[in-house]
């Protein structure tokens, strides 16, 4: 197995973007990291599905899927994903058509990444509700449902609690066969990945690296349980890097935000030290099972550590 490797972009969570005030700025700088993985190497590049930043802030914030299609023109290579959309935003036949028509514009470069959402105020702000976490899996159970009949089936019909569809007509459907691919992200073990194993074609996990052992153990149980082929799954998680010259210095550099997306001391488990260090963790990821690191930088919008990660690793 050979690791992939994807850029997540920052906004929303990272901040990055705070010193820039010119939106068209922020933007093109957005397009530029993308393009920048595109050439360089890697497999993908990654966008979060947020209104506002957390904490809540009058920082810039650009709506994940009209972002998503910019860069699907704007890249030629990467596939291009969500880490993730969240299913309370958006009517899930029309989110399945939306991801169908990104699909086309990007030649089917789209992988689906959906989770059950869970930044409240997202919710509050702008006038959705906020059910509890149980009710949200619930409708994500659902919508995961309806979205892959829409991808499959030539008029779709579904009559859930949540939501119901009669003889929806979802044309294009998408470039990719048998469809676009789904990634469901969540480490939750009685639901999100019985759901991974059921329906996914992808899941997404955080963590250490004992965590991820232990959560692809519990995907490969619910696989063997409905009798999912465990290895047809693509296995991604989330990591950090800060490239140093020691290892003291760059865990000095992890940045106040980390704390908000990665569990626990990313310190000791992310791409974070010397170049041999890096090298060293790869290889504990790739040996827990991780087959592709989703990788935020510590400030992204600097292209020397995401060139010359790609030149040591990469390329």
């Amino acid at each position: 197995m050979s690791l992939k490797y994807g850029l997540f972009l920052p906004q929303g969570f990272t901040h990055e973007l705070a010193g820039i005030k010119d939106p068209v700025e922020a933007y093109e700088t957005l397009t530029l990291l993308a393009q920048t993985a595109d050439r360089s190497g890697y497999d993908s590049v990654w966008i979060s599905d947020h209104f506002i930043t957390a904490p809540p802030s009058q920082e810039m914030v650009f709506e994940c899927w009209t972002m998503a299609a910019a860069l699907a023109r704007d890249t030629k290579r990467v596939r291009i994903g969500q880490m993730v959309t969240g299913n309370s935003y958006r009517n899930p036949a029309l989110q399945a058509k939306m991801a169908s028509t990104l699909d086309v514009l990007s030649h089917g470069r789209l992988t689906f990444g959906i989770g059950a959402g869970w930044y409240e105020p997202d919710y509050r702000t702008y006038g959705y509700t906020y059910p509890d976490g149980p009710e949200r899996l619930r409708q994500l159970q659902e919508a995961v449902q309806i979205i892959l009949a829409m991808w499959t089936q030539e008029e779709a019909t579904f009559e859930g609690n949540y939501y119901q569809i009669r003889g929806a007509i979802n044309q294009p459907k998408g470039v990719q066969q048998p469809h676009i691919p789904m990634m469901i992200a969540g480490g939750g073990e009685q639901v999100t990945l019985k759901l991974v194993a059921r329906y996914g074609d992808a899941c997404n996990v955080s963590g250490d690296l004992a965590t991820l052992k232990h959560k692809f153990a519990v995907l490969k149980q619910h696989c063997e349980t409905v009798g999912r082929d465990y290895e047809s799954i693509h296995r991604t998680a989330l990591t950090l890097c800060i490239i140093g010259e020691t290892d003291e210095q760059a865990r000095a550099l992890i940045p106040g935000w980390a704390g908000a997306v990665f569990p626990g001391d990313v310190g000791s488990y992310g791409l974070i030290g010397t170049l041999e260090t890096i090298r060293k963790r790869l290889a504990a990821y790739e040996s827990a099972g991780v087959q592709e690191l989703v990788i935020s930088f510590s400030d992204a919008t600097h292209l020397d550590d995401i060139r010359r990660f790609a030149r040591t690793f990469i390329m």
